[in-house]
């Protein structure tokens, strides 16, 4: 890990990162194992703070007492899968991180795509579905239920005079615990159109109903 940290500097041509993530749990590494190189990153400044990825709730609380009991309370987020058509976070990863004190950062917020509205009447040709290589990454949110939520936040996009994006990119920035959702995009242009900082909360009606239409969906 610690080899990987240094060579990423190396690219990036800087002496740290201000957030360095073990990206997912690993049963064949011993925990104590992976929490010594998140420590030793910060300790030696080549990371400002620590945090974890795709970790389920009780995997963030053992990872988050372990470092406490050894005087190191760097863990300071866990970065999961997060939106409107993937709900599952809800039933302990949310709760361990209010517990915890850990900000969740919340990856594919716009649903790998779908939340965007684009495949509402097909497959774009240069669309990640429409790719070998992540079609199958997309497929799972391409069913009736997720069309429906879909559906729910086009119309709220529509009445509020703003993007389906910027919709699903506020529901989940409003979440509790939620600190950042990270958007991924080929070009600076997206985020900015896409940035949630361009909506306000979203009025109580609304979240309300897309509350409702994706309640379950995992």
């Amino acid at each position: 890990m610690l080899a990987s940290l240094d060579a990423s500097l190396a690219r990036l041509g800087t002496d740290h990162v201000d957030l360095w993530l073990a990206h997912t749990w690993s049963d064949d590494v011993p925990l104590a194992e992976t929490l010594d190189a998140l420590v030793t990153a910060v300790r030696t400044g080549r990371a400002r703070y620590a945090g974890i990825s795709n970790y389920a709730g009780w995997q963030a609380a053992r990872v988050a007492t372990l470092a406490e009991a050894q005087g190191a309370g760097l863990i300071v987020a866990n970065q999961v899968e997060y939106s409107l058509l993937s709900r599952g976070v809800e039933d302990d990863v949310v709760p361990a991180a209010l517990g915890l004190g850990l900000g969740l950062m919340a990856w594919s917020p716009l649903g790998r795509g779908v939340l965007t509205g684009k495949y509402r009447t097909g497959t774009p040709a240069d669309s990640r579905a429409a790719s070998p290589h992540f079609a199958t990454f997309v497929e799972r949110y391409l069913d009736e239920d997720s069309r429906r939520v879909v559906e729910a936040v086009v119309a709220a996009a529509d009445g509020l005079g703003c993007s389906p994006a910027e919709i699903a990119l506020a529901w989940v920035r409003d979440q509790p615990g939620v600190v950042a959702p990270v958007v991924g995009a080929r070009t600076a242009a997206p985020c900015a159109a896409r940035s949630p900082a361009r909506t306000s909360s979203l009025p109580e009606q609304i979240r309300a109903a897309l509350d409702e239409v994706s309640v379950g969906l995992r």
